[in-house]
Formats: structure tokens, sequence, C-alpha cells
């Protein structure tokens, strides 16, 4: 309790950042949160959008995570600016823009693999996500729905390719500082296989066509792990796709991400 009060003494303030001058205490917001809800609805949004980085990339995935934090911060110094509201003195501090930026992506790429009903209801396994970001943009009423709109708004800014952003990238050295801020995922995506046997016609597949220079699988007739199937699942494959491309990488989950991310991009 009394790191939370120290904490607390350091989030930003309408007077700090028009007064004082104090930007860094802006800055330093979005590395903890205010509260225990907000440390673990936010710990666990940040944990399930790791998903983004096997999509697009560690590089690309650098320059969105830098990219959302300071327009979202930009977007949150106007609206405190604009907007005259005394409940919005103090912002809640964490790493909002981010979250919320993440969003955008989510709603928009990742499609529902699971639909379910409970009594008259209907759910899907991107349910709980959305639920969790409401109880995280609701924490605090306006002192957290500001900094979540501005995140929202700065993900909708980085889909738009604003200044080309989606085609920029980082030093390696640069994207790899920001790979150790995330928590590290089963692997890191290996570079494309190079072309090994391109004889013969490759075989096609229902759905999504998963295509390649790969090994031609084993012929088994044992299906890949159920785990490996669920891992690709939850990254947003459908499952057919997700099966056959784990069969054409010999079970390898990480070859098979490839796989499905190359017949994605065709």
């Amino acid at each position: 309790m009394d790191e939370l009060i120290i904490w607390c003494q350091y989030m930003p303030q309408r007077t700090d950042i028009f007064k004082k001058f104090q930007i860094w205490k802006l800055i330093l917001s979005i590395f903890g949160f205010a509260s225990t809800p907000e440390l673990i609805f936010g710990t666990y949004l940040l944990y399930y959008f790791r998903i983004f980085e096997r999509q697009i990339g560690s590089n690309k995935y650098s320059v969105f995570i830098l990219f959302s934090a300071i327009v979202s911060l930009v977007l949150e110094v106007l609206a405190m600016k604009i907007v005259k509201d005394s409940s919005l003195k103090t912002l809640t501090s964490g790493p909002y823009g981010l979250i919320f930026a993440s969003f955008v992506p989510f709603y928009l790429d990742i499609p529902v693999s699971t639909r379910y009903r409970v009594f008259s209801l209907h759910f899907s396994d991107k349910t709980f996500i959305y639920v969790a970001g409401l109880q995280l943009l609701f924490s605090s009423w306006k002192r957290s729905l500001l900094p979540g709109i501005c995140g929202i708004l700065a993900g909708s800014l980085y889909r738009l390719n604003i200044l080309r952003i989606r085609s920029m990238k980082f030093p390696e050295f640069i994207a790899s500082f920001f790979s150790r801020l995330s928590w590290p995922s089963s692997g890191n995506i290996p570079p494309a296989a190079p072309a090994r046997n391109t004889v013969g016609n490759m075989p096609s597949y229902a759905g999504r066509q998963v295509e390649g220079n790969y090994p031609a699988p084993v012929r088994s007739t044992v299906d890949p792990p159920e785990d490996s199937i669920s891992t690709l699942v939850s990254m947003g494959f459908d499952r057919n796709s997700a099966r056959q491309a784990l069969i054409r990488a010999r079970n390898d989950v990480n070859a098979a991400t490839n796989i499905l991310l190359e017949s994605q991009a065709r």
C-alpha cells in the first residue's frame, strides 16, 4: 500500500504539465498502474496482445509500441488542455495507450474461432478480452476513459498508416530492446526457410492456402498435438489451416506460424 501511495504522487496532473512543465511525470506514468484491479486486467491484456508481435514481427511491433505510446500521450495533453473538467486534473497512470491501441488490430484482424451460448446470450473466444478492456477503460471513470480513448485513436492512426508508419523499421538493436520489455513468447519467429525443392505441384488445402517453400509433410496418421493447434488458433488462425500448417512444418509451431503468415500475405 505504501508503494502505491508513493506511485500515485507521480500521476500526471494538469498543473504539473501546463504550469510546471513536468512532462517527465506524464512519461513516467505509463510504466505503472495506480490500483490492483487495473494491474490485473492491464497485465492480462498486455500478455495477450503479444500475439501481434508474432503476426507482424518484433521490429514492426516495436514501432507500434513507440508510436502508440507517443501519439496517445500527445493526444492526452491536447485533451487536458481543451477539456475544462475539474475531474480531469489527474489522469490514471498505466500503459493505456498501448493497450487500447492494440484493440484496433484485435477487432479488425483477429477472427472469432469459437462461439458458444450461455442461456440465451451469445459469446465468443474474444468476449473476455473485450470485457477486460471495458473494465480497464472505466476503472477510474473519466480519468481512465480519456487515456483509453486516446489509445484507440492512436491505434486507428497507425492502422491508417499515417506518415507510412507501418512500413517503418528500427535498427535491430532498438527492436531487441523493445522486445525485452515484453514477455517472451514461445520462441522468436525465425526467418522464412529458403527454397529447397520446388519440383512438382504443391498440394492445396481447403480454407486458407498453406503454401510456401517448406519440406513436404511426413505422411502419418497421427494428428499434430492439440496444444500446438490451440496455440495457433489463439493467434487468430483457422483451426483446419493450423492443423495443415503443423503437418507441413512437422509439428514445429514457429515454422507453422511462418507458413500461415506467408499464406495470408499472398
